[in-house]
């Protein structure tokens, strides 16, 4: 089962990927998307979007800053969604995931191997999507 670690080392290949990128790969097209910078944006939405769920925070926006800064912004939403799974030990609220609204099925507490199945399962979806994210962005 992975560890928070394992999204946070992750997400940081992959903004160093696109902090490295020259501008013309990072504005060029990829499929779904585009620009390269517009992927990695929607993939920091979503990540950023699942934190503040497991936080119980409000839904909030996500500013575009920009293709330059697709990295940097991606970085932190996988922080802190590994920071909130790290931290997580509430109920998990209603939230859009990848376009989706989710529901968990239990109150942690209900489950009987509480968080840690909710943050594991929300983990491997966020690592699943940072790969598919890499590989659409070679």
């Amino acid at each position: 089962m992975p560890e928070p670690k394992t999204l946070v080392e992750a997400v940081d290949r992959l903004a160093d990927r696109f902090r490295a990128m020259p501008q013309t790969r990072l504005l060029g097209a990829v499929p779904g998307h585009p620009s390269r910078a517009a992927a990695a944006l929607a993939l920091a939405r979503r990540l950023a979007a699942v934190a503040l769920a497991v936080e119980g925070a409000r839904p909030r926006d996500f500013p575009d800053a920009g293709a330059f800064a697709a990295g940097d912004q991606l970085a932190v939403a996988g922080h802190e969604l590994a920071a909130a799974l790290t931290a997580l030990d509430a109920l998990i609220v209603p939230a859009v995931y990848g376009g989706v609204m989710v529901t968990l099925p239990v109150a942690l507490g209900a489950h009987p191997a509480g968080s840690a199945v909710i943050a594991d399962a929300l983990l491997g979806v966020a690592l699943a999507e940072v790969a598919a994210t890499a590989d659409l962005c070679r």
